[in-house]
């Protein structure tokens, strides 16, 4: 078997998606995900450039494509260009397991478990409080909720000190709403530094979050020493990490609980699998980031089956919710959990014919958040 074409696509619906799709001379098709939302117009560029690399191998060959990706320009890919590598990697691996005709996580180590439990992203609306729709999710199955630290609404202000107070609130009312048997995780989303984030660790900790997540921005690994020393309460990191050696430090100094590894970001399964082993080796849990579309919630479903060492996975677009009708075949899905796929590969599968219901949003960017002096700070 050869590779005879590797193809980008970015498609929009609420919001874009980017999407590989890797073609051979025996007609097995391979679907992967890139995961820098925003930049899919370099993400397709990177893919571009590496596809002449890979016409004409073999897709059997995940490690030495993934080495020639990765370290071929001389100047090791890192966030772009890992994530483009991301997108391909898995549709290689997505082809291999067609060829055999196995689910992927055959090829991983098999199944260590029957079901991957899951978290929605829950938030109030016009229509329901925060404490309401903690409820509604626990009665629709889900044993984990994720909250998120609150922006001064319609304003895209942040004002540390307001949000921390804002969170510690809606974390007791929740607590309360829901009981001790639904875990509650939050997202901080590297908003803030660590003065703000060590005080909401510390409040948090009388209502047993399963972790906080991001609590620091990402560039300087060293802020969480500085962290996991003052605080008492579970910590995730990894989302924005490209390749095992971002992770190095946090893993080997155990600074986290649990590991945020993006599949579509890391470098793929061929990545992904690297650091779940070396994660496994200092106790942290993966708890995958999730954010994207169909192929990503594949990828990492079949990466949580075959992890002995897993706590939850991120799932806030249901399977057969999004984009349905380019993805006429998706993960299954029950109450709370992910399911093992029956068919061979990823299972899911792409009508390209549908491409033209799918354009991507032009103008499309990150939303921006300000302090209130007007200086900017992230999303």
């Amino acid at each position: 078997m050869k590779i005879t074409a590797v193809t980008p696509y970015a498609v929009g619906e609420d919001r874009n998606f980017f999407f590989v799709v890797i073609e051979t001379d025996e007609g097995t098709h391979g679907i992967g995900e890139g995961g820098i939302t925003w930049q899919e117009p370099a993400m397709g560029a990177a893919v571009h450039s590496l596809a002449p690399l890979l016409v004409g191998e073999d897709p059997f060959r995940t490690e030495h494509l993934w080495q020639v990706m990765f370290r071929s320009g001389f100047f090791p890919a890192n966030r772009l260009g890992a994530s483009a590598i991301s997108a391909i990697d898995i549709a290689l691996w997505d082809i291999k397991a067609k060829a055999l005709g196995v689910p992927l996580y055959q090829l991983l180590g098999g199944r260590v478990r029957d079901r991957v439990v899951c978290y929605p992203h829950v938030k109030a609306t016009e229509t329901i409080d925060l404490p309401d729709a903690a409820r509604q999710a626990a009665e629709e199955g889900w044993k984990f909720i994720r909250l998120e630290l609150p922006v001064a609404p319609g304003k895209g202000v942040l004002e540390p000190s307001a949000a921390v107070r804002g969170c510690v609130e809606d974390f007791a009312a929740v607590r309360e709403a829901v009981g001790d048997d639904i875990e509650i995780t939050v997202d901080v989303h590297t908003r803030l530094d660590p003065p703000e984030a060590i005080r909401l660790c510390r409040e948090l900790e009388p209502y047993r979050p399963y972790f906080v997540e991001d609590p620091l921005r990402m560039e300087n690994f060293d802020s969480f020493r500085k962290l996991a020393r003052h605080v008492h309460v579970p910590l995730a990191a990894g989302e924005q990490y490209a390749t095992k050696w971002e992770f190095r430090q946090q893993i080997e100094e155990e600074l986290i609980d649990y590991a945020r590894i993006d599949v579509c970001i890391v470098g793929g399964i061929t990545e992904a699998l690297k650091v779940a082993g070396w994660c496994e080796t200092h106790y942290i849990k993966l708890a995958p980031h999730n954010p994207l579309g169909p192929v990503s919630t594949a990828a990492c479903l079949h990466l949580d089956l075959a992890t002995s060492y897993f706590g939850v996975q991120e799932l806030p677009r249901l399977p057969g919710n999004v984009l349905s009708d380019l993805f006429p075949v998706q993960v299954p899905y029950e109450a709370g959990h992910l399911l093992p796929p029956t068919q061979p590969g990823l299972g899911v599968e792409i009508d390209l014919d549908a491409l033209s219901k799918y354009p991507a949003i032009d103008g499309g960017s990150c939303p921006r958040l300000r302090r209130a002096d007007g200086s900017f700070t992230n999303w």
